[in-house]
């Protein structure tokens, strides 16, 4: 089995409980922080530096779109995800 999936797997078992207590909370946010993040951050990393390179051929509304709008969107979007889900992690001693 991938990592992801095992990742996965143990996101599905915590949220399946009848209580939801703060460990589990815990647990799901670390393994958003340490597994999923990455991944998405890698991706959208990738795709940005794509339209980015693409902008410079592009003209109008078509080259702010590719080299401003989707970069500044989509890296803010997993900024403010990452920065959010650090700050309510509880750091074990």
């Amino acid at each position: 089995m991938s990592k992801w999936t095992e990742t996965r797997d143990a996101i599905v078992d915590a949220l399946n409980v009848q209580d939801v207590t703060e460990q589990v909370k815990q647990q799901v946010t670390a393994a958003i922080l340490a597994e999923v993040l990455p991944t998405i951050g890698n991706a959208v990393d990738s795709f940005t530096a794509t339209t980015c390179e693409q902008a410079k051929t592009e003209t109008g509304w078509c080259k702010i779109r590719d080299g401003i709008v989707l970069p500044l969107v989509m890296q803010g979007a997993v900024y403010v995800v990452k920065t959010v889900l650090e700050k309510t992690v509880v750091q074990e001693a």
